[in-house]
C-alpha cells in the first residue's frame, strides 16, 4: 500500500503530516512512502532525511495524488486536489467536515474515503492518536511567549536595587489542553494567573498548575461533550461575562481558548472588557479563525484596540514546526496502524475509532455530521 505525502498549500502552514522518523517505522512495518520533494523543508527536515529513512521522493504533487492509495496530510486537499485522487484512495487529515460542505462533497465525487484526525474519539485508547490535544499544547504555549514578547513589561516579579517589579497578570479562558499549558507556561515565566472555565472539574487542574480558578455556576444550558463544551445560552455567558470583567481589566495579559465544535466561538472578551483593559495590555484571540472569542480580534493579524494589542494567529502550532509535525506524525502512524496493515484498511465499521472518525466511506457520507448536512 502506497502512503503519499504532499507538501501542505494552505497558507501559513509549515508543518508536514510525516516526519522522516515516523516514515522509517511504517517502512519497517511494509509500507511503501512517497514524500513530494521539499515538503519537509517549513518544519527543517531535508528530503535527504527521508530518502534516508526509506521514503521515495516524488517531483510533482500531481504524480503523487494520482499514485497515492493513501494520502496523508495536516489540512485538508482542496477540491481540485481531490478531484486527482484515485477513486477508492483513503485520506487522512484534518477536515472539520460539518464545516466544510465543499470538500465533503468533493470527495464523495471522487469516491474516495476519508478518516477526520479532528473527529477521531477523545478515549482513553485513542489517547496516542489525540492530535487535537497536541497540537493545542504547542498552542497554548506559543500564545503565552507571543504575548509575553508584546507586552512591555517583566513577567515574573524582580526586586532591584531601585525597587521590587510587581509581577504581571494573566487570565486565561478556558481550562482545556490549550489553556492549561498557557496556564503552566505563564506560571514557568513568573506571571500570577487567573484562570475561567465553565466547567467546575476543571478547578483541581487548574490550581494544581498554580492558576487561580474563578468559577461561574453553570446551569442546565452547559452541554459538554468529550471534554467539549457542546452548548451554553446566551444568558450563561452574559453572567459570565459580568463575573469576569472585572479580572479582565487587571490583567495584563488574556490568552482566550473556548471552541464549541462545529460553531462559530462564543465571544467571552467584549469590546467594553478591552477597553477597561490597562493601556498596553495584550489578548492572544486562540478561538480567532473561528471567529474569535474576543470582540475585535482579526485572523492573522495583530491589531491595537484602544491601545490593547490584540494577536489573532489562527494557526500556532505551525508556528513550531518541527515539534508539531513531529507530534502530528506520531499521532497519524498511530491512527493509521489501528486502522490498516500494509495489505489493505481492515474497515472495522463498527469499531468506536474507526465509526468516529471516518466521514466518508467510499463516495458515500457516513460520518452523523454528513449525513445531516447532506440532507439539508
Amino acid at each position: 500500500m502506497k502512503l503519499a505525502v504532499p507538501k501542505e498549500t494552505k497558507p501559513n502552514e509549515n508543518r508536514v503530516a510525516l516526519t522522516p522518523e515516523a516514515v522509517r517505522g511504517l517502512v519497517g512495518k511494509g509500507f511503501t512512502v512517497l514524500v513530494e520533494q521539499g515538503a519537509g523543508l517549513p518544519a527543517f527536515f531535508a528530503d535527504e532525511s527521508y530518502l534516508k529513512a526509506g521514503a521515495e521522493l516524488v517531483p510533482a504533487a500531481a504524480s503523487l495524488y494520482s499514485a497515492a492509495d493513501v494520502l496523508l496530510k495536516v489540512n485538508a486537499p482542496t477540491p481540485a486536489e481531490i478531484a486527482t485522487m484515485k477513486s477508492g484512495a483513503v485520506l487522512l487529515s484534518f477536515l472539520w467536515a460539518s464545516s466544510n460542505p465543499a470538500i465533503v462533497a468533493a470527495c464523495c465525487r471522487a469516491g474516495i474515503s476519508v478518516f477526520a484526525v479532528d473527529a477521531i474519539p477523545r478515549i482513553s485508547r485513542a489517547q496516542r492518536m489525540d492530535v487535537l490535544s497536541s497540537q493545542a499544547n504547542l498552542g497554548g504555549y506559543k500564545a503565552v511567549l507571543l504575548a509575553a514578547n508584546a507586552l512591555g513589561k517583566l513577567l515574573p516579579m524582580m526586586t532591584t536595587a531601585a525597587g521590587t517589579i510587581r509581577p504581571a497578570k494573566v487570565m486565561v479562558f478556558g481550562a482545556g489542553v490549550a489553556g492549561l499549558q498557557a496556564i503552566a507556561t505563564a506560571r514557568r515565566l513568573g506571571a500570577v494567573v487567573e484562570v475561567t472555565d465553565i466547567r467546575p472539574e476543571t478547578k483541581e487542574q487548574v490550581e494544581s498548575l498554580g492558576g487561580k480558578f474563578i468559577q461561574v455556576q453553570a446551569d442546565e444550558s452547559v452541554r459538554v461533550e468529550g471534554g467539549y463544551v457542546k452548548d451554553v445560552s446566551e444568558e450563561f455567558l452574559k453572567r459570565q461575562q459580568e463575573l469576569v470583567a472585572r479580572h479582565v481589566c487587571e490583567a495584563d495579559i488574556v490568552i482566550t481558548t473556548a471552541l464549541i465544535p462545529g460553531r462559530a466561538a462564543p465571544r467571552l472578551v467584549t469590546e467594553e472588557m478591552v477597553r477597561s483593559m490597562r493601556f498596553g495590555s495584550v489578548i492572544v484571540d486562540m478561538a480567532v479563525e473561528q471567529g474569535g472569542n474576543v470582540a475585535g480580534s482579526e485572523m492573522d493579524r495583530t491589531v491595537v484596540k484602544h491601545g490593547v494589542t490584540i494577536i489573532g494567529v489562527a494557526n500556532l502550532p505551525s508556528l513550531l514546526p518541527l515539534n508539531a509535525s513531529d507530534l502530528y506524525a506520531r499521532n497519524l502512524s498511530t491512527f493509521l496502524l489501528h486502522l490498516a496493515e500494509p495489505s489493505g484498511f481492515k474497515w472495522e465499521l463498527a469499531e468506536e475509532i474507526t465509526k468516529g472518525s471516518l466521514i466518508i466511506h467510499q463516495g458515500r457520507p457516513v460520518h452523523p455530521s454528513v449525513v445531516q448536512l447532506a440532507a439539508t
